[in-house]
């Protein structure tokens, strides 16, 4: 862990997510948020709050340096909630840790994945946020990824169609931008998101031609990822947005590309929007005719470095013969460093 977190204090990081999985189960989590942060690194932590609820742990990463947590709740309906958690008591749970760590000091924001059984309701999970917990100021939505966990062997149960959520997404920023809140939106197309496109994670990477890292622990290894392209339709090709569009992300073959249709809205206002965010640690004052002469050049860069590699790109995030290698490698390396501590390795049967 201190290897990984020198890397992004070399790259110049912001900060680092600890995420999981649950990260509150790995039993030197505060002393990885309290290396992060000596590193000079904003220390953030995703997590389903039960454990944050207990007041002893929420102060001990407290005082290891974790600044903001995110808390996951994907619907304040108890009954929906427990069946995507597959856990009575979570939802509780959660709201205490909402105001636990608040009260000590930590940014809070909710976490929210969107899926077929919340996708109707995403509005009235933030009236009912704004009601009983005014405190938390930022939410993220993440559209489904249909190629992990129970979503991958249960498409028809969990994944939405994105006209599903159109219409209450829509509400849900309208209203946190009436109340003077943020948010963030990721893996949902521009076409479905359009007054707040500025929102979009990936739109924001591409604008300002970010980097994202994840270092997995199993077989993917390290990403690092730079392009943004996933899946488009023909009609995505005279989108005033399309090359500041992410596309519609989908490992797993469970959407459907003709639903995304073309915008035909100004480029230059969202554009403009993201370069005057003065509250984005990256700001760089950069104007928007300076933008579009370097972001001319990345993409120039970009087509020639994607015909130069087109046989041979492997997607983000897919397992290969060399990754795997590389992976059973460091697990043997994990292994002796084990039995040195006296300490029984984790087996792939137990985990799954």
């Amino acid at each position: 862990m201190r290897a990984l977190v020198d890397d992004l204090k070399d790259r110049n990081y912001f900060g680092v997510i600890l995420t999981g999985g649950e990260p509150t189960l790995h039993p030197e989590l505060p002393k990885i948020a309290e290396y992060a942060r000596a590193q000079g690194l904003h220390v953030r932590m995703i997590t389903n709050g039960w454990r944050l609820a207990e007041p002893d742990f929420a102060s001990q990463l407290a005082d290891a340096g974790l600044q903001h947590v995110h808390v996951s709740v994907y619907s304040v309906r108890p009954e929906i909630e427990e069946k995507l958690r597959g856990v009575a008591g979570t939802l509780p749970r959660a709201f205490q840790a909402v105001d636990l760590v608040s009260r000590l000091g930590m940014t809070v924001d909710i976490n929210c994945v969107i899926n077929r059984l919340n996708a109707d309701h995403l509005d009235e999970n933030i009236d009912y946020w704004i009601r009983n917990h005014p405190q938390v100021r930022h939410f993220v939505w993440n559209n489904l990824d249909p190629s992990m966990g129970r979503a991958e062997v249960n498409q028809a149960q969990f994944v939405p169609r994105l006209r599903d959520f159109e219409v209450s997404l829509h509400r849900a920023l309208k209203r946190l931008a009436e109340t003077g809140r943020t948010f963030r939106v990721e893996k949902v197309p521009l076409c479905y998101m359009t007054e707040f496109a500025w929102a979009s994670t990936e739109t924001r990477k591409i604008i300002k031609g970010e980097e994202r890292i994840v270092h997995f622990l199993d077989e993917k290894q390290t990403v690092r990822q730079t392009e943004w392209d996933h899946l488009y339709a023909e009609a995505c090709s005279i989108c005033s947005l399309r090359t500041i569009c992410g596309g519609l992300f989908d490992r797993g073959n469970a959407y459907d590309p003709n639903e995304l249709y073309p915008l035909f809205v100004p480029l230059r206002s969202v554009v403009e929007k993201v370069l005057s965010d003065r509250s984005d640690p990256s700001f760089s004052g950069q104007s928007y005719q300076d933008w579009l002469q370097s972001f001319r050049l990345r993409l120039t860069d970009a087509r020639s470095e994607w015909e130069r590699t087109k046989t041979n790109t492997i997607p983000v995030g897919q397992v290969t013969d060399e990754g795997q290698r590389l992976y059973l490698k460091k697990r043997r390396a994990e292994a002796r460093r084990a039995g040195q501590l006296g300490i029984r390795m984790e087996l792939e049967s137990q985990r799954k």
